[in-house]
């Protein structure tokens, strides 16, 4: 998997789009191939405006939540150590990629998107590790050891996926910087950390404050 695979599905979103490589400010111990904000020295068109609304490219962007589990991961490698971990939501793939990197026995990232396991792929091969790929939740594999998810709580109808979690692994890593109250008391906060989108959408200062939460196993780190 090439920056031109990504630049292909990039083009499909914004025409004069282009990944680079960089390394977010969150979590700098890792590379990505991001958008190239330096493209857009104008704003965007009409057009280009309408197709990123209607086909986001989510994938381009390393999100604060990621940044702020894929850090926190690699901090503390013993919670995917050995372990068989699904990233859900995994987008740019960084918490996968981290997961692999602190030592996990298979890091798997799952997105519905092709472009975003292309992105994965190819963010994983940047870093010298490998990862698993799953498009469907549905068919993940039943045997996981730990649940990763950042971010995916952007909607409120997503809040039930807490359950869903914990109900596929006997360990869940989660975090949010959408939802001040996740309204399920088995999710453990563990710390919070400032960070931003990357490259910087410009979000709204409350959207850059991580929460991190685990829930499930905690003695056999």
């Amino acid at each position: 998997m090439s920056a031109d695979c990504l630049n292909q599905h990039l083009r499909k979103t914004l025409a004069r789009g282009r990944v680079a490589v960089s390394r977010p400010a969150g979590c700098d111990r890792i590379a990505l191939y991001l958008f190239d904000p330096t493209l857009l020295e104008g704003p965007l068109s009409h057009e280009e405006a309408q197709a990123v609304v209607a086909e986001p490219a989510y994938w381009s962007f390393c999100w604060a939540s990621g940044q702020v589990l894929a850090s926190w991961i690699l901090d503390n490698p013993r919670w995917v150590k050995g372990k068989r971990v699904l990233d859900f939501g995994s987008g740019s793939g960084i918490v996968a990629v981290a997961a692999a990197m602190a030592g996990a026995r298979e890091a798997i990232a799952c997105d519905i998107d092709p472009a975003a396991l292309d992105a994965a792929n190819a963010n994983a091969a940047l870093n010298g590790v490998s990862v698993g790929l799953c498009s469907d939740w549905a068919d993940r594999p039943k045997d996981l050891d730990v649940v990763t998810a950042a971010d995916v709580l952007y909607d409120p109808e997503n809040r039930p996926l807490l359950g869903v979690f914990r109900e596929a692994a006997p360990r869940v890593l989660l975090a949010d910087s959408r939802m001040r109250v996740l309204g399920d008391s088995a999710y453990r906060r563990q710390t919070t950390i400032e960070a931003r989108t990357w490259p910087d959408l410009n979000e709204f200062e409350e959207f850059n404050q991580v929460r991190i939460y685990l829930a499930g196993e905690a003695g056999r780190g």
